[in-house]
């Protein structure tokens, strides 16, 4: 890298913190104190008035649970794979599909086989939902709708509607997932 673009990657530090942060819900005072950074320094970090440092970094990493490469935005070297790392949460696995901080991520999600039912535990928050299911069958509870969808079945909703997903017959269910901000719709054109 030259030093042109090594300020270009360090300017865009600042914003994409920001976004990362108003993406997540999360204000400055919150994050200050998760991170232990005082709110000052979060928000001329976002502002472009300080220059990011690691020790500065790697508390917003682990806060925001993502590799600091994707906090720096640095140009990927040599290796064009991606090197998917898979996040356990709430007992399903999801494995990260796409990078970007804030608007639109896609996930691949992995419900595991249950041998007794789960009771739903139906969740909201801010945002919209999309996604397909690649193999086995689909709980989606969705407000007053218990519903079963099969493998190549897709479903969008409000995210601040009461929500649960789960396997509905105890085996495996492999599904893609969209999660966007609100408002956000997905558009299929249909041939």
């Amino acid at each position: 890298m030259d030093r042109e673009t090594d300020e270009v990657v360090l300017d865009a530090v600042g914003p994409r913190l920001r976004a990362l942060r108003r993406a997540r819900g999360i204000t400055l005072a919150n994050l200050a104190a998760t991170t232990g950074v005082s709110e000052s320094t979060l928000s001329r970090l976002e502002s472009g008035q300080r220059r990011a440092s690691l020790e500065l970094l790697l508390p917003l990493a682990r806060t925001y649970d993502v590799p600091l490469d994707d906090l720096v935005g640095a140009p990927r070297t040599g290796d064009p794979r991606i090197h998917l790392k898979p996040v356990r949460r709430f007992g399903m696995t999801f494995v990260p599909l796409s990078r970007r901080p804030g608007g639109v991520r896609a996930f691949k999600m992995i419900i595991p086989a249950r041998p007794e039912p789960v009771e739903p535990t139906p969740q909201i928050h801010e945002g919209f939902e999309w996604l397909y299911v690649l193999t086995g069958h689909l709980r989606l509870v969705a407000g007053e709708r218990d519903l079963t969808l099969r493998p190549g079945e897709a479903a969008e909703f409000d995210t601040s509607l009461p929500h649960w997903l789960g396997s509905a017959d105890g085996g495996v269910v492999e599904l893609l997932v969209l999660f966007g901000l609100q408002g956000v719709r997905a558009h299929v054109a249909s041939p």
